[in-house]
């Protein structure tokens, strides 16, 4: 997945307007433009397309988990240089306040069945002996859940 295609998603699954996405990023102390957002939104084959950088995508989530959980004290964290999908889906646990069996529920509104331990390989560091990658199809999985547990689809 693109970090466009994971904005376009998150936008889509909240139904966040522009005034909304544009306050997301101010969240986490960055300022852009409508315009900015408008081309990061856009298809690939449209002419105004910009691909939305991972230090940016990194940026809006920390921006939602900022909006849904609070501000923590101190300084803000600083915003991942090379995102994977691990992060993202760590990311989006954190600002949705997600437990283990939350997730998986939201998993199996869209029959993608796995186990506590195989959940758990997605949240540990990369060097662990049971660390494994999260793969787009279940990135995409879990965002297709969210989307009918928000949204009803």
């Amino acid at each position: 997945m693109t970090n466009n295609d994971v904005l376009r998603r998150i936008r889509y699954i909240f139904d966040f307007g522009d005034d909304k996405m544009i306050a997301l990023f101010a969240q986490a102390e960055c300022e852009v433009t409508r315009e900015q957002v408008s081309n990061w939104l856009k298809k690939e084959d449209q002419d105004d397309y910009q691909a939305l950088g991972d230090s940016l995508l990194a940026t809006f989530l920390n921006g939602l988990i900022n909006d849904r959980r609070g501000k923590r004290e101190g300084a803000q964290p600083v915003p991942e240089t090379k995102l994977t999908n691990n992060i993202i889906f760590r990311k989006l646990k954190i600002a949705l306040d997600l437990r283990d069996d939350d997730i998986l529920a939201v998993m199996k509104l869209v029959d993608l069945r796995m186990s506590r331990h195989e959940l758990s390989a997605f949240f540990r560091k990369v060097g662990h002996k049971h660390y494994r990658e999260c793969k787009n199809q279940m990135l995409r999985g879990f965002m297709r859940g969210l989307q009918v547990k928000y949204r009803g689809e």
